[in-house]
C-alpha cells in the first residue's frame, strides 16, 4: 500500500491558491509551453519622463535674461522651467509647501526658491534633471521677501518680523550681519512696521539698500555704516517698489490704487502722486480710492519715454470686470484685459544690469490658468503665439487615449488641417523665451495623444520625442443645436452645463476613422478628409434601448415588432407597429420632471441635431450621428463601451441596457439586444437578479476630494459596486475638472429605469436561436424597441432646446436589487476568430463583448462577399454565447496567434472620401485587409484569447475555449486600466490598480514581470485618464491642467538622459555699461561694494545656530557623483569637469597676464626712476 504524504497535498493546495500561479489544461498547456517569450523582468523599469501642460495653481515666477529661461513655482511646491519650444522641465520640492518667490543666479545655472514653510533651496540647473544643492530652514522667523543682486553671492531675506538676514548662496550659511527692524525705522515710531515687502539695492550704489515695510515706510539703509540714511513715510500700505535705473528716484504702489514717486534725497514728501485708474475730481480734491496696485515696474529706454507696467488699481465701480494689466508709455495708457486673475508679471529687458537703460521688449504675465507674453515693441501690444502645450485645460479633460508608433503620414496630415485653425493677430517676432537645447534621443517614433473635453472638443497632440504640440482640434458640438437664449439655457436640464462632454472615443490610426461617445448618450462617426465639404443634412440614427425588465410598449403576443420610420422616408407601415411618436411633443423644461403635459417623455433624444446645412472644414467630418432616446420618461443610459472597425464598416456600443451594432455605411441599425439576451438560453453563467453583496473596501480606493457628504459611502468601491446613476457635469467639474468619472472603465454610474414587469414575450426570445440581419431599404430587427429616423431638410422632427432634456429621475421606483443586478457592456473588441468551439474552417469576423459582471460573450458577423456587395447586402449577426467568466468587470480583450504575437483587427487603409472618382479608384485599388489568421487544424488550437478584468487575467486557447493560464492580479483592490501592449520584442498586459500599483504580465503565460507601487494616493482624475500605449509608454492627468508621461521600459529609462532637453547652455554675460569719460573722471558711475568684507565671518561674525538649519541637498556635487551612473552620467560629469577646468585655466591665464603686465609696468617705472636720478648728486635730490 502506497504511503499517504500530507506534505505533498499541502504543497499542491498552496500552489493552487497562490495568486501568481498559472493553471494549465491538459494538451493546451503542452502546446503553449512551446510559445517562446522574449520579455523578462529586466526589460521593465518604471520612471517619470516629462510633464506637459500649464502649472497647476501657479504662485510665483522668475526669468533669467541671459539664459532666456522662465521658472514658475506653484502652491503645491512644484517647479516648471521653460525654454524654447520643446524645452520643459519639472521639479518638485519634497515638502510640498507653496513657492512664494524664485530668484535666478543669472547665467550661472542655478535657482533659489523660497517656500511657504520658511525654507530656501538652491537648485542646480546645469544637469538635465535639476536637483537641490543646499537647503536652509528658518526656525524662528517667517520668510516674506528675497532679493539676490546681479552677480552677487549674498541673498537678502526679509521676514515677517521686519528683520533682514543675509545668506551666502555658495555655502548656504547665514551671515552674522542682520538688519533689525527697530534700527531701520525711526525711534519715535510706536508701532511695528509690519513684514518686509520689498528689498532692492540702489542701481548706482550697491552699498545702499532700499527696504519697504508693509505699513508704508520705506528705508534707505547704508550697509557700511549700518544705519538708515533716509526714511520715506506714506499713509497707505506698500505692495511693491521699482527703481529708476539712475538710482535717484523710485516708485511705490499702494493699497489705495496710487503710485508715489520719491526722490531719494527729499524724503519729506513724494515728488508725484498719481492714481492711474482713479476719477480726477474737478475741484482738486483727492481722487476716489481704487483697488490696490499689486505690482509696478518702471523700465527706461534710450530713445523714448519709459514704460510703467502695473497690475491692479482698477476703480471699485468696475464690479465684475476681468483682471487687467496696465501699460503706461508716455502719454498713452493701455489697459489689457486678461481672461483670468493675474498671479505675477515680469518685464523682459535687453540688459541684466540694473544701472543701464533697460530697453523693455516684452511682458510675461502669469495668470491663474494661462501664460501670456505681450510684445511691447508693436503698436497695440499684440501677444506672442505660445509654443508650449498650455491649453490642455482649455476645457476640462474628460478622457484621454495614447497611441505610440503610429503611421508616419498621420502627424503631417493632422498638422496640415490643423494649421488652418490657428488664430491670427499674433506678434510677428520670435518667442522671447528661447533658452535651452533639445534632447538628442535616438528613439524616434510617431506618438499621438487624443484628449476629449467637457465642451465636446477633441484635441490631437503630437507627443513624439518627449514633446507635446497640438495638431488639430475637432468641435463635436457643431453637430448639435445650441440653446441661444438665457431662458432656454435656464430651462434646459440636459446634464447640467456640459451636454456635449466626451465620454469615450475609439480611433483607428490606419483608416483614420474616429468614433466618439458623449454623455448625452450620443455617438458620432467621423471620416478624415483633406477637402472642405458642405453637408446639407447630418445623417441621424435614433436608437431606443431599454432594459429587458420593461413592458412599457406592451408588445404583441408574438413578441416581434418592426421599427418605426420617420415620415420623410417612404415606407409602408408594418402590422403590429404602434403609432409613430411625434418627437416634437413638448417636454419638461426647468421644472425638473421627466414628463410633459401629454405624458412621459418618450422617443426624444437628449440633444437636437442641427437641421441647417453644415460646412465641414478639412479634417474630421461627420459621417453619422447615433442618438439614444428617452424611454417612457427615463433618460437613455450612458454609453459605457465603444468600438469601430473600418474594414467591416461597423460601430458597436453598449450600456447597462445592452448592446447595439450599427452599420455606418448603410446607416442602419443591425442589432439592439439586451445584455441578458447575449447569453445562451441554457448557460449557467446567465445572471439573475439577486440581493447585492456588501461592497468590500479595497485598500487602494478611489477617493475624490469633492464627492460631497456621501463620499464616505461611495468611495473605496469598485466601479461595479457603485449604484447606477446618471453622470452629471456641473460647475464643480469646471472648477475641479476631476470630480466626475467619465470613462466607461471607471464609471458604471448609470441612471436607473422604472421598475417594470418582465415580459414573457421577450423572455421567449432567449430560447430561440438568435440570428439578425437587415434587408436593404427596410431595416428591421427582432428587438422590439428600435426606432430609426432619417431626417431630411424639410423634416418636421425639430425640437426646441428646452425639449431636449436629460435629468436624473426623481421618481424611479427601481429597487436596489434591480439596480445592482443590471449588467452593463463595458468592453468591446473586433477580431477574427472562431465563433464555435469545434470550428474547422478559417476564422471569421467577430465581436468580443465583456460585461461588468465578468462575462465574455462572442458575437459572430456575416459580411457580404466582396466590396461591391457591401453597400447592397445586409450584414448578418448571431450571438454565440459565453466564452469565459472572470471576477470583476472586463477591462480589455485581445487575440494572439500561435506564436504569441498580437492579432490586430482588420482595417481599410485611409482614402479621401471627397476626392475625385479617379483618385478614389486609385486608392481603392490599394485597399487590403491584413492577412487572416491561419485556420485551425483539426484537434489543434491556433489562437489565444487574452482576457483581463478588474481582478484577474485569463488566457484561453481558441477555438477550443479551454483555459490555458490564469492569474489573480489583486485581491484587496481592483484594476482601473488594463491594456495589451507591444514591447518591441514581445507583448504583455499592463495594469494600473486602484491601490497605485502598476503591473505587467507576460503573454501568454501571465508571469508577473513588473509590480511597482507608483501612485499610492489616486483620485478619480487619474483613474479616468490613465492609459497605456505600446513601446512602454503611459500617461495620466496628474492635475486639472497637467499631463504626466511615464515609461515602464528599461530601454527608455536608460536613454532618458539623452532624450531630455538641456536647460543651461554656455552663454557669455553681456558687458557692463560704460561709465563714460566724465562719470569716470568725477566718480558719477555705479559704486561697487565688497560684500565679502561686510557679510563675511571675519567682519560680521557667526549667525545664531538656532535661527536656521542648514540641510545639504541630494543634488550637491558629492551627491551627484554618487548618484549619476552610466555612460551618459560619466560624459556629463566629464564635460562639466572640462568646462570648469577650462574656466579655471582661463581665469589663471588672465591672472598670469595681469601679473606680467603689472611686473612690466613696475620694471618700467623702476628703470625710469633710475635714469632720472642716475647722474644727480646727493644735494640735488
Amino acid at each position: 500500500m502506497k504511503k499517504f504524504n500530507i506534505r505533498k497535498v499541502l504543497d499542491g493546495l498552496t500552489a493552487v491558491s497562490s495568486s501568481s500561479s498559472s493553471a494549465s489544461q491538459t494538451g493546451a498547456g503542452k502546446e503553449n509551453d512551446a510559445v517562446p517569450e522574449s520579455l523578462q523582468s529586466e526589460h521593465f523599469q518604471l520612471c517619470k519622463t516629462v510633464r506637459h501642460g500649464f502649472p497647476h495653481q501657479p504662485s510665483s515666477m522668475a526669468f533669467d535674461p541671459v539664459q532666456k529661461i522662465l521658472a514658475v513655482g506653484t502652491l503645491t511646491g512644484a517647479l516648471r522651467l521653460f525654454g524654447r519650444a520643446g524645452v520643459e522641465c519639472y521639479c518638485q520640492h519634497e515638502s510640498g509647501a507653496g513657492v512664494i518667490q524664485l530668484q535666478f543666479l543669472i547665467n550661472e545655472g542655478a535657482l533659489v526658491s523660497a517656500l511657504a514653510d520658511d525654507s530656501i533651496h538652491l537648485w542646480n540647473l546645469r544637469q538635465k534633471i535639476p536637483a537641490i544643492l543646499h537647503s536652509l530652514k528658518f526656525n524662528r522667523e517667517r520668510i516674506t521677501y528675497c532679493h539676490l543682486p546681479f552677480q552677487s553671492k549674498w541673498l537678502y531675506i526679509g521676514t515677517e518680523r521686519g528683520n533682514i538676514h543675509i545668506v551666502n548662496v555658495e555655502s548656504f550659511t547665514l551671515s552674522g550681519y542682520v538688519i533689525m527692524w527697530n534700527k531701520a525705522i525711526e525711534l519715535s515710531t510706536k508701532t511695528h512696521p509690519g513684514p518686509v515687502v520689498h528689498i532692492s539695492d540702489n542701481p548706482m550704489d550697491e552699498g545702499k539698500l532700499l527696504i519697504g515695510f508693509e505699513c508704508g515706510v520705506v528705508v534707505l539703509w547704508d550697509l557700511k555704516s549700518k544705519k538708515a540714511d533716509y526714511r520715506y513715510n506714506y499713509d497707505e500700505a506698500i505692495h511693491s517698489v521699482a527703481w529708476h535705473h539712475e538710482g535717484k528716484q523710485f516708485l511705490c504702489s499702494h493699497s489705495d490704487g496710487t503710485l508715489t514717486t520719491w526722490n531719494i534725497r527729499t524724503p519729506a514728501k513724494p515728488t508725484q502722486i498719481i492714481t492711474p485708474h482713479g476719477k480726477q475730481p474737478k475741484d482738486g480734491k483727492k481722487p476716489e480710492p481704487c483697488k490696490p496696485i499689486l505690482k509696478v515696474e518702471y523700465k527706461t529706454t534710450r530713445a523714448g519715454d519709459p514704460f510703467m507696467v502695473l497690475s491692479g488699481g482698477l476703480s471699485y465701480d468696475t464690479v465684475g470686470r476681468r483682471a487687467c494689466l496696465t501699460v503706461m508709455h508716455g502719454k498713452s495708457t493701455a489697459v489689457l484685459e486678461m481672461d483670468f486673475p493675474i498671479v505675477d508679471f515680469l518685464t523682459l529687458c535687453e540688459t541684466p544690469y540694473p544701472n543701464d537703460f533697460q530697453e523693455p521688449y516684452a511682458v510675461v504675465v502669469l495668470l491663474e490658468r494661462d501664460l501670456v507674453v505681450i510684445d511691447l515693441g508693436q503698436i497695440g501690444y499684440p501677444i506672442f503665439e505660445n509654443p508650449y502645450p498650455l491649453s490642455i485645460h482649455e476645457s476640462p479633460v474628460t478622457c484621454c487615449e495614447y497611441f505610440a508608433d503610429c503611421p508616419a503620414e498621420l502627424i503631417p496630415a493632422l498638422y496640415s488641417v490643423g494649421s488652418r485653425q490657428k488664430r491670427q493677430g499674433y506678434s510677428k517676432k520670435d518667442w522671447p523665451i528661447s533658452g535651452g537645447n533639445w534632447g538628442q534621443g535616438t528613439e524616434s517614433y510617431p506618438e499621438i495623444i487624443i484628449t476629449g473635453h467637457a465642451d465636446g472638443t477633441i484635441k490631437f497632440w503630437d507627443a513624439s520625442a518627449l514633446m507635446l504640440q497640438v495638431l488639430y482640434k475637432l468641435k463635436t458640438a457643431k453637430v448639435f443645436e445650441r440653446a441661444r437664449g438665457k431662458e432656454e439655457k435656464a430651462n434646459a436640464d440636459i446634464v447640467d452645463e456640459d451636454p456635449f462632454a466626451i465620454q469615450t472615443l475609439c480611433w483607428c490610426p490606419e483608416s483614420r476613422m474616429l468614433c466618439v461617445a458623449g454623455v448625452s448618450a450620443h455617438v458620432i462617426v467621423y471620416r478624415f478628409s483633406k477637402q472642405e465639404v458642405a453637408t446639407a443634412n447630418v445623417q441621424l440614427l435614433e436608437v431606443r434601448m431599454q432594459c429587458e425588465l420593461s413592458d412599457v410598449d406592451s408588445p404583441d403576443a408574438t413578441g416581434e415588432q418592426t421599427p418605426t420610420q420617420a415620415s420623410s422616408v417612404p415606407s409602408s407601415p408594418q402590422d403590429g407597429e404602434p403609432p409613430a411618436t411625434d418627437s416634437t411633443q413638448p417636454s419638461a423644461g426647468g421644472n425638473g420632471s421627466n414628463s410633459s403635459a401629454d405624458g412621459p417623455r418618450d422617443n426624444i433624444p437628449c440633444l437636437q441635431v442641427r437641421s441647417s446645412p453644415l460646412k465641414q472644414s478639412p479634417g474630421y467630418q461627420v459621417e453619422l450621428v447615433v442618438q439614444l432616446v428617452w424611454v417612457s420618461g427615463e433618460p437613455p443610459q450612458q454609453i459605457t463601451s465603444l468600438a469601430i472597425n473600418s474594414s467591416y464598416g461597423l460601430v458597436v456600443f453598449g450600456n447597462s441596457n445592452g448592446l447595439a451594432v450599427v452599420d455606418y455605411l448603410q446607416k442602419t441599425l443591425l442589432l439592439n439586444l439586451g445584455t441578458s439576451e447575449l447569453y445562451s438560453p441554457s448557460e449557467p453563467n446567465q445572471r439573475q437578479p439577486c440581493s447585492p453583496r456588501k461592497a468590500r473596501q479595497p485598500s487602494g480606493a478611489l477617493c475624490d476630494s469633492n464627492d460631497g457628504p456621501n463620499a464616505a459611502e461611495e468611495r473605496c468601491k469598485s466601479p461595479n459596486s457603485v449604484k447606477y446613476k446618471s453622470r452629471r457635469f456641473s460647475k464643480t467639474v469646471a472648477n475641479d475638472f476631476g470630480t466626475v468619472s467619465v470613462t466607461p472603465r471607471m464609471s458604471r454610474k448609470i441612471s436607473s429605469s422604472n421598475d417594470q414587469k418582465p415580459n414573457p414575450a421577450w423572455r421567449s426570445m432567449s430560447s430561440r436561436k438568435r440570428f439578425y440581419h437587415t434587408h436593404s431599404g427596410a431595416p428591421t430587427s427582432t428587438r422590439k424597441s428600435v426606432k430609426l429616423v432619417f431626417p431630411t431638410a424639410n423634416s418636421d422632427h425639430n425640437m426646441n432646446s428646452k425639449d431636449v432634456s436629460f435629468i436624473r429621475s426623481r421618481s424611479s421606483s427601481m429597487t436596489s436589487v434591480d439596480r445592482e443586478s443590471r449588467e452593463a457592456v463595458c468592453a468591446l473588441c473586433f477580431c477574427e476568430t472562431f465563433p464555435k468551439k469545434s470550428s474547422d474552417g478559417a476564422p471569421s469576423p467577430c465581436v468580443l463583448v465583456g460585461t461588468t459582471q465578468g462575462s465574455v460573450m462572442l458575437v459572430a458577423l456575416s459580411l457580404p462577399p466582396g466590396d461591391d456587395h457591401r453597400l447592397m447586402q445586409p450584414v448578418g449577426i448571431s450571438s454565440c454565447g459565453t466564452v469565459a467568466r472572470l471576477k470583476g468587470g472586463i477591462l480589455t480583450m485581445a487575440l494572439l496567434d500561435a506564436a504569441g504575437a498580437v492579432l490586430p483587427a482588420s482595417y481599410e487603409p485611409w482614402y479621401d472620401p471627397n476626392a475625385s472618382d479617379e483618385e478614389k479608384e486609385k486608392e481603392k485599388s490599394r485597399w487590403r485587409r491584413p492577412a487572416s489568421p491561419p485556420s485551425s487544424q483539426e484537434g489543434h488550437d491556433s489562437q489565444f484569447a487574452v482576457l483581463c478584468s478588474e481582478k484577474q487575467a485569463k488566457v484561453l486557447a481558441m477555438p477550443s475555449q479551454t483555459r490555458v493560464h490564469k492569474h489573480n492580479i489583486t485581491e484587496s483592490s481592483f484594476v482601473l486600466r488594463a491594456d495589451v501592449v507591444q514591447m518591441g520584442s514581445g507583448n504583455c498586459i499592463a495594469c494600473f490598480c486602484a491601490n497605485g500599483h502598476i503591473m505587467t504580465l507576460s503573454l501568454p503565460s501571465l508571469r508577473p514581470l513588473l509590480d511597482v507601487n507608483y501612485l499610492p494616493l489616486t483620485d478619480m482624475r487619474i483613474a479616468r485618464t490613465f492609459c497605456f500605449s505600446n513601446l512602454g509608454q503611459a500617461l495620466y492627468l496628474t492635475s486639472p491642467t497637467e499631463v504626466q508621461r511615464i515609461t515602464y521600459s528599461q530601454e527608455t529609462c536608460d536613454n532618458l538622459q539623452e532624450m531630455l532637453s538641456e536647460l543651461f547652455t554656455p552663454v557669455e554675460t553681456p558687458e557692463a555699461p560704460n561709465k563714460g569719460f566724465f562719470k569716470g573722471l568725477f566718480g558719477g558711475g555705479a559704486q561697487s561694494l565688497d560684500r565679502e568684507d561686510l557679510f563675511g565671518e571675519t567682519a560680521s561674525g557667526k549667525a545664531s545656530r538656532s535661527l536656521a538649519q542648514h540641510i545639504p541637498g541630494p543634488g550637491n556635487m558629492e551627491g551627484m557623483k554618487g548618484a549619476a551612473s552610466g555612460v551618459v552620467g560619466d560624459l556629463a560629469r566629464a564635460r562639466v569637469a572640462l568646462d570648469e577646468r577650462g574656466q579655471k585655466l582661463g581665469e589663471l591665464e588672465e591672472r598670469t597676464a595681469a601679473m606680467m603686465a603689472s611686473a612690466e609696468s613696475f620694471s618700467k617705472h623702476a628703470h625710469d626712476m633710475m635714469l632720472k636720478y642716475k647722474d644727480k648728486k646727493w644735494y640735488q635730490l
